[in-house]
């Protein structure tokens, strides 16, 4: 776990959240069959439902895992939530709808129901003792066989 020492910066704008779209190396890429990330289209949705003060709008570089097309997080001060195969122009409209909605609320709202099936966890989770000494043993094993 990361831990901070020393003062914390602040910021005078304060956002309810933050909805980050890969458009790295493979999410959007049309070139290879992937469907498309219509960031001009989200620009322009975001600055006209009023969302950029309230709601950021980040269109980052890779987010991983890149066998999941077109990941999106949706952030706020509770953790991120990863959403994958976002594939159609409907998901992109129902998350700005979402936005604007969390606006009006000031807060973020559950993400809608179409959402459930494309969450997933980036990250391994090693739970218990016999996990961890498992987990060791594998990677001690793979180092050997590199080495």
């Amino acid at each position: 776990m990361l831990t901070m020492s020393g003062d914390v910066l602040k910021t005078k704008r304060l956002v309810i959240g933050q909805i980050s779209m890969c458009r790295g190396c493979c999410c959007g890429n049309t070139d290879c069959g992937k469907p498309e990330v219509p960031v001009e289209w989200l620009k322009v949705e975001w600055r006209r439902m009023g969302l950029l003060k309230n709601v950021q709008l980040t269109i980052s570089g890779c987010l991983g895992p890149c066998d999941l097309s077109n990941v999106v997080t949706v952030s706020d001060f509770s953790g991120s939530v990863w959403l994958g195969n976002i594939r159609h122009l409907y998901q992109y409209q129902a998350l700005v709808d979402w936005a604007f909605d969390s606006k009006v609320a000031g807060r973020l709202l559950p993400l809608p129901e179409e959402f459930a099936d494309c969450r997933f966890d980036p990250f391994r989770r090693v739970g218990s003792k016999a996990e961890r000494q498992e987990e060791f043993k594998l990677r001690k094993a793979e180092s050997s066989i590199a080495g």
